[in-house]
């Protein structure tokens, strides 16, 4: 009996060590006892961050006819640095998000923030249209490229498994809150203060959100001992990758040998064109050409941006239940009639109720698209999806500089926006057909590129 009783221990505390040699997951602090999960403090934080961030996409709109006015620039011209503010912003997106898997979250955003903050301050001191295109085109660019969909992607992917529509689709609408927030506010200095004081703007609101980031966001949830929310068991922290760079492009290079990539970054680019390319950078300045003030445009955009907020919200929690394909053909088919009747709706200076009509419409499916397009890379490309997003969106903003150029010279040639309206309707057509085209992967294949 002692000897089965000694041999009994000898075999628990053997087992008691090799259980303790065993990594265990940290032990969860007290927040994590409360009923509120940590990954929606972290959502709330990257909110408030692009919040903060989406100032700089409040202004190229407002800045084409005073720096026209001052510095005799055409409008081409100052459409250039727009576009090559719009190109990098979606070209740095795919390599940003590798950064963030090699150097953190915190630090690749508060970096970018503080490059916004740099560039849009040095635009005060500019004379010529090469400091446009440095100041505005390349360093907010880059800035704002880092601060794009692909930190929302990477937050979403990292800190939950259920619910990621949802989450998408709100951080994708904190662009819209923003501009919101800045549009009145900016239109308002530029008409009575210059167009100076609203880049300083600018540049103090970026600064402004650093510590936010700094102090509140946190790059995993292993970094607080918890689980991704709705994860059942405990995800560990993976080891930074080394060679971003190289890793997005070997992405790239291995995502574009499949239909689906070219397929979402088609459709991606005329979501881009017919949104930041058109309305966000020409809407005001059409206004304005048939009369309409610069603060009364602008309000009408940033009311786009209030209904922007319910869109996409809306089609996060519409992603976690129906068919993306079928939802961004949905999306993008109403689009483009909308677009086909906005000639109609600019021919007087004052707001008639078929221009509110046009701006609620249009301000639902603004990025409605996003959820549904993010899911899709969930779905084909698994883990990598965040980087594939990244070039999926860079192809959004090469779309959107395409037509932002476009756009400045078509006015300069023809007199009028008409035909850039009629020509992106045209192009949302086709991006509805192409989506349906999208091929569902089929259930049991690999999710990685």
């Amino acid at each position: 009996m002692k000897v089965a009783a000694g041999r009994k221990l000898c075999v628990v505390t053997q087992t008691s060590e090799a259980a303790a040699a065993v990594p265990q997951p940290p032990k969860p602090g007290r927040g994590s006892r409360t009923r509120v999960h940590r990954a929606w403090f972290v959502a709330a934080v990257t909110f408030v961050t692009i919040i903060g961030a989406a100032a700089f996409r409040s202004v190229p709109g407002l800045l084409i006819d005073p720096l026209h006015d001052e510095f005799d620039w055409s409008r081409g011209t100052i459409s250039a640095a727009v576009s090559v503010n719009l190109a990098l912003y979606g070209l740095t997106a795919p390599f940003a998000a590798a950064l963030m898997d090699r150097f953190g979250i915190r630090r690749v955003v508060a970096v970018a923030l503080t490059v916004i903050a740099l560039g849009s301050g040095l635009t005060v001191w500019m004379t010529a249209a090469w400091q446009l295109m440095l100041c505005w085109g390349l360093l907010v660019g880059l800035g704002s490229g880092s601060m794009a969909l692909a930190f929302a992607a990477t937050v979403t992917n990292r800190w939950f498994t259920e619910r990621r529509g949802l989450v998408s689709g709100i951080l994708t609408a904190a662009s819209a809150s923003g501009q919101l927030i800045f549009l009145p506010l900016l239109s308002w200095i530029v008409e009575r203060h210059d167009w100076r004081p609203a880049a300083v703007t600018v540049a103090l609101a970026a600064l402004a959100v650093v510590p936010f980031v700094w102090l509140l966001l946190r790059d995993h949830p292993a970094d607080v001992g918890l689980k991704p929310y709705g994860a059942t068991e405990f995800v560990p922290k993976p080891a930074p990758v080394p060679g971003a760079a190289r890793r997005a492009v070997t992405v790239l290079f291995s995502a574009a040998r499949t239909g689906p990539f070219w397929l979402l970054a088609g459709t991606f680019a005329i979501c881009g064109a017919s949104t930041n390319g058109l309305i966000q950078t020409h809407f005001v300045p059409a206004a304005h050409d048939h009369g309409m003030p610069l603060t009364t445009a602008a309000s009408l955009l940033a009311v786009i941006g209030v209904f922007d907020v319910v869109g996409t919200i809306a089609s996060g929690w519409f992603t976690d239940r129906f068919e993306a394909r079928r939802l961004l053909a949905v999306y993008y088919s109403l689009r483009g009639v909308s677009l086909l009747f906005l000639p109609l709706l600019l021919v007087t200076p004052t707001v008639q109720p078929p221009m509110i009509f046009f701006i609620v419409f249009y301000g639902l499916d603004w990025v409605a698209t996003v959820p549904p397009t993010l899911a899709l890379c969930r779905e084909q490309y698994g883990e990598d999806s965040a980087i594939v997003f990244g070039w999926v969106l860079a192809s959004h903003q090469v779309g959107a500089a395409l037509v932002a150029f476009l756009g400045g010279v078509a006015r300069d040639t023809f007199g009028s926006y008409d035909v850039v309206w009629y020509a992106s309707g045209a192009l949302c057509a086709v991006a509805a057909l192409m989506a349906l085209v999208i091929r569902r992967r089929p259930v049991g294949v690999a999710t990685t590129a």
